[in-house]
């Protein structure tokens, strides 16, 4: 037992051996007391190793181990060296890790349990390729462990070889890395690894090997701004869509449709250097879908996706059916059509026609439910109904015709006259407009005019001068709808005078007067 609790702190006082070199000291430090050293050991050491004495702390670690179980045997007889590799395994990953001598490869090992390495770097890609060097770009990987990572170790291997050797010495963080001095024309694969101090993560791989060759443009696919919404087309009409891209040098273009390459025995490809076009002479329902489109220069690449929807005419609505007859009206119900043509059902259509014409009328127009009402139909008539959807390409090809008729029934009709209450219409006589002043000139003839309202039609009496004008040639005196008038025929100045025009009936009597000037 005690054997167990003395291997460490004689453990403790080695590497501090080295600062010094004595041969005694480890005889007297190990002596005098384990028990009372071990505490402070670990606590004063930390502190100067690391900074004064980083890079030979390594070199250090490895000779003591030999050099130990001498010294231990001169204290007690133990069994110090097997202790001593899980002793030493506990400093190992902290200071002799990053260097990764091979003496300490499987010290990790009893780690792993405690922490998982860290996960693959996130979206590897080229940035850029010149005539002899290659730039990659990375995101961190997801997991990196409660230690953080060390680095990234960046590896190459040429196109057929399976050797794969690492770019840099020692881990870097940053996540953006440039492989020089690569001939020009090689093909070579890339992979990046995370490292840790609980390891290193499974590598994240280029699919494609780069070509290394200047690329003086970097690929970009220039979409039409029609085919960045979806694109429709009517079943049997011609697909033509030319899509513009850059790229230096020619990059390769690469079209598929879910994952998997185009069928070219119905789909046309055709690439130049600046577009893709790409041709379908008779477009079908089956051809509907998203397309990508890959252009592709040495790693670097842009994608577009492109959504086609080819479209057709509904299907008739299904289970017609006339609900209700009433009145003047007939209610009808139906389901939508099985096949919608591709496009979503904009609206149905209702026909009505009568047996006596035998021809089809629109009752309903646009209609958005499945169900209406039709009103206003003609007594004694008997209707069929037909019905059909609409879609963004048009109507139905056929419709749903309900399978009844509706018969509106001819109703006896008994005509009540309205009974209007008698209103009594006597009333005296009122002048609405009265006589207005005149002057006229001698030898041209006048007239005079006034209105008159009353019940029964009142007699109309013309005076001069308070004297009634009896029938003189020189006057003419008429009424019509109420409107009196009196003309004077070529006036002389003893015309002149004040005329009055008076109304009579059973109820009453006005009069209304003015005057006349002659000149």
């Amino acid at each position: 037992a005690m054997a167990g609790k003395k291997a460490p702190p004689a453990k403790d006082p080695a590497p501090a051996a080295p600062k010094e070199k004595p041969a005694p000291a480890p005889k007297e430090k190990a002596a005098p007391g384990p028990k009372e050293k071990a505490a402070p050991a670990p606590k004063e050491q930390p502190a100067p190793a690391p900074k004064e004495e980083a890079a030979p702390a390594p070199a250090a670690e490895q000779p003591p181990a030999p050099e130990h179980p001498p010294a231990a045997e001169q204290h007690a007889e133990q069994h110090e060296p097997a202790p001593a590799p899980t002793a030493e395994a506990t400093p190992a990953p902290e200071e002799g890790s990053p260097p990764a001598p091979p003496a300490e490869a499987p010290a990790p090992e009893p780690e792993k349990p405690k922490e998982e390495p860290p996960s693959s770097p996130l979206s590897l890609a080229v940035e850029e390729v010149s005539e002899n060097s290659v730039t990659l770009t990375w995101k961190a990987p997801e997991q990196t462990g409660r230690s953080g990572l060390d680095g990234y170790v960046v590896e190459i291997c040429k196109d057929g070889s399976t050797d794969w050797a690492a770019v840099n010495k020692e881990p870097f963080l940053s996540t953006r890395y440039t492989i020089h001095e690569l001939g020009s024309g090689d093909k070579v694969h890339v992979r990046v690894k995370a490292v840790s101090a609980s390891g290193t993560s499974v590598p994240a791989t280029l699919e494609q090997p780069i070509l290394i060759r200047e690329i003086t443009q970097l690929p970009r696919i220039r979409l039409p701004r029609h085919l960045r919404q979806t694109y429709v087309k009517r079943v049997g009409e011609a697909i033509n869509l030319l899509i513009p891209f850059q790229g230096k040098p020619q990059p390769q273009v690469t079209w598929t449709k879910d994952d998997h390459p185009l069928d070219t025995s119905h789909i046309n490809i055709r690439d130049t250097d600046k577009d893709t076009i790409f041709f379908i002479r008779t477009a079908q329902r089956g051809d509907s879908g998203k397309y990508q489109l890959a252009v592709r220069i040495n790693g670097a690449e842009d994608k577009a996706t492109v959504d086609i929807r080819v479209i057709e005419p509904p299907g008739p609505p299904q289970n017609l059916k006339l609900v209700d007859v009433w009145g003047f009206n007939v209610a009808l119900e139906w389901g939508p059509p099985a096949d919608n043509g591709n496009s979503e059902i904009k609206g149905y259509i209702v026909q009505k026609s009568d047996k006596k014409s035998g021809k089809w009328f629109t009752a309903l127009e646009h209609c958005t439910r499945t169900s209406c009402t039709i009103s206003d139909l003609i007594m004694g008539n008997t209707y069929s109904f037909r019905v059909f959807a609409e879609n963004a390409c048009g109507l139905s090809e056929t419709a749903a015709v309900a399978s009844g008729v509706a018969h509106i029934k001819k109703t006896k009709i008994v005509y009540q006259p309205q009974k209007i209450p008698e209103r009594d219409m006597m009333e005296p006589p009122k002048f609405t407009q009265p006589l207005t002043d005149r002057t006229t000139t001698r030898g041209y003839s006048t007239h005079l005019f006034c209105s008159v309202r009353g019940f029964p039609q009142p007699k109309i009496i013309w005076m001069k001068n308070q004297m009634e004008i009896r029938e003189d040639p020189k006057y003419i005196a008429m009424i019509e709808q109420g409107v009196c008038s009196l003309e004077i025929r070529k006036p002389s100045p003893f015309d002149a005078g004040v005329y009055t025009c008076k109304a009579v009936n059973p109820l009453g009597e006005a009069s209304v007067d003015c005057k006349l000037d002659v000149k």
